[in-house]
C-alpha cells in the first residue's frame, strides 16, 4: 500500500503541494478536499484537513488533501481571539502558525490552485484504485468556499466536473447573511470569540478580494448562477452564524435543479472538525464517506 505522500504542483503562479492519502481498499472514489482558515491560515496538519484524509483513506476513499496558497495577513486584527476551548489553538499559536506559513497571495490564486489539484486527481485518479469520473471536491468553512468557486469555474471550462460537491460549514457569499430569528436566538449562547460578525467577515472577504468585484461568482459563489453544478452535499452548524449562508446556497441550487442533499449538525459550532472526537464531527465524516463512496460520476 502507498503511504501518504506531498506532490508538488504549481497553480496560479505559485508552487503548492497537495498531500496524498491513498485508500487502505480503493472503493473507486476519490476526494479533494480543502481546509478552512478565513483564507488566511490553516495547515495541512490541522484536523480539519488531517483527520478527514485519514479516515476517509480507512473506509476506502483516497483523499488529496490541498495545502493552498493563503491569503496575507492584513485582517487578522479584525479575528475575535480564538477559542482556546475543545482543542483550539491560542492566539499565540494561531498568530505563529500563520506567520509561518510561506508566501502568500489574495484571489484568484488559490481558486486557480484548486483546479489545478482537481485536474491532477482527475489525471492520476487510477493510480490509487479510483475512477477519473468519481473524483469528489469538498471543504470545510473557507476551503468549502475555494471548493464551490472552483467547481463554477470547471463547469465553465465545460470539461470533466466532479462527481460531488462536498461543502462543510460554508461561507458562499460576500456577506454575513442576516439569520432568522430562531438563529438569531441560538447565536446569543454561542462564545463570541465562536463567532462571525458582519465586521469580522466583511474583514477576511475584503483581504481575499479587496476590490470585491466577482461578476462570475469564482470568489464568492452565493448569488450567482449555480445552474450546472453537480450534486452537493451541504453540511452545517447549528450554532454559526455562517449558516444562513449555506442555508440560503442550498436554495439556491434547488432553484437552479442541482440535486442537494442539505444536513444540520444540531448543537455544533462553527470549526467543529478540528475536535477529534466531536459527535458531529463524526457524523460529518461518516456522512462525508458515504456521499463520496455512492457517487457514481457522470463517467463511472
Amino acid at each position: 500500500m502507498t503511504a501518504v505522500h506531498d506532490v508538488a504542483l504549481e497553480g496560479g503562479g505559485h508552487a503548492f503541494r497537495v498531500r496524498v492519502y491513498p485508500a487502505a481498499q480503493p472503493n473507486g472514489a476519490l476526494l479533494v478536499w480543502l481546509h478552512g482558515g478565513a483564507f488566511m491560515f490553516g495547515t495541512l496538519e490541522m484536523p480539519e484537513a488531517d483527520q478527514v484524509g485519514r479516515r476517509l483513506s480507512a473506509d476506502g476513499v483516497t483523499v488529496i488533501s490541498v495545502d493552498y496558497t493563503l491569503a496575507p495577513l492584513d485582517a487578522l486584527e479584525a479575528l475575535a481571539p480564538p477559542s482556546e476551548d475543545a482543542g483550539f489553538p491560542s492566539p499565540e499559536q494561531l498568530r505563529a502558525e500563520a506567520e509561518a506559513a510561506g508566501p502568500r497571495a489574495r484571489f484568484p490564486v488559490a481558486s486557480l490552485q484548486i483546479v489545478e489539484a482537481f485536474d491532477w486527481a482527475v489525471a492520476n485518479a487510477a493510480r490509487f484504485g479510483a475512477h477519473p469520473g468519481r473524483v469528489a471536491l469538498g471543504g470545510a468553512s473557507a476551503g468549502a468556499n475555494l471548493s464551490a468557486g472552483a467547481a463554477m469555474r470547471l463547469r465553465d471550462r465545460g470539461t470533466i466536473a466532479p462527481a460531488l460537491l462536498a461543502l462543510v460549514y460554508p461561507s458562499l457569499h460576500d456577506a454575513i447573511l442576516p439569520p432568522n430569528a430562531e438563529l438569531a436566538r441560538l447565536l446569543e449562547d454561542v462564545p463570541p470569540a465562536r463567532i462571525f460578525t458582519p465586521e469580522s467577515r466583511d474583514a477576511i472577504n475584503r483581504n481575499y478580494l479587496p476590490d470585491g468585484i466577482d461578476p462570475q461568482g469564482y470568489a464568492f459563489p452565493g448569488g450567482h448562477d449555480v445552474a450546472g453544478l453537480p450534486p452537493v452535499l451541504m453540511v452545517n452548524a447549528e450554532l454559526d452564524s455562517l449558516r444562513a449562508s449555506g442555508e440560503a446556497f442550498a436554495a439556491e441550487l434547488a432553484r437552479a435543479s442541482v440535486d442537494v442533499h442539505v444536513v444540520r449538525q444540531r448543537g455544533a459550532m462553527h470549526g467543529y472538525l478540528n475536535e477529534i472526537g466531536d459527535p458531529a464531527a463524526e457524523r460529518t465524516l461518516a456522512l462525508l464517506t458515504d456521499a463520496v463512496s455512492t457517487t457514481a460520476g457522470p463517467e463511472a
